[in-house]
C-alpha cells in the first residue's frame, strides 16, 4: 500500500499558523472534507508540521487516481469553499507549479532499501 507525501507552507505568523491547526482538530474539519477523502479511496492521512512547513502523508491502495481525486474536488462546492477557507492560512512553495497547492515530496532515503544493499554486499552481490 503506497504512502504519498506532500509538503505546503503556512503564513509565518503563529496566531494563524493556532487557527489552522484548529480548523484540523477531530470535530472541528468539515464532514464533507472527510468524505471526500475517503471517497477518493485514502486510507489514512495525516499532516505534520515543523514551524510553518507542513508534511502531508498519505496512505491510498495501489492504483489511487489522484486525478479522479482532483476532478472530483474541482465539482464539489464543499471542498472548494473548504480550500478557499485554508488559502488564507497556507503559502505555495517557491517551486511550485502553477496552480499547485501541496507539492509531492520525492523520497531519497529507505532504511528498508539500505538494509537490503548491505546485506547484498555481505553476500558478495553487486547493485
Amino acid at each position: 500500500m503506497p504512502r504519498l507525501y506532500y509538503a505546503l507552507d503556512l503564513r509565518d505568523d503563529a496566531a494563524a499558523i493556532a487557527e489552522y491547526e484548529n480548523w484540523h482538530r477531530p470535530g472541528v474539519v468539515w464532514p464533507e472534507i472527510v468524505a471526500s477523502i475517503r471517497n477518493a479511496g485514502i486510507e489514512e492521512m495525516e499532516i505534520f508540521r515543523s514551524g510553518n512547513r507542513l508534511v502531508m502523508v498519505m496512505q491510498v491502495p495501489d492504483g489511487y487516481d489522484a486525478a479522479g481525486k482532483q476532478t472530483a474536488d474541482a465539482a464539489d462546492p464543499r471542498v472548494h469553499e473548504w480550500e478557499q477557507l485554508m488559502d488564507r492560512y497556507q503559502r505555495r512553495l517557491p517551486w511550485a507549479k502553477p496552480g499547485e497547492k501541496w507539492v509531492a515530496m520525492r523520497g531519497i532515503f529507505s532504511l528498508k532499501d539500505a538494509l537490503t544493499a548491505c546485506d547484498a554486499a555481505e553476500r558478495g552481490e553487486h547493485r
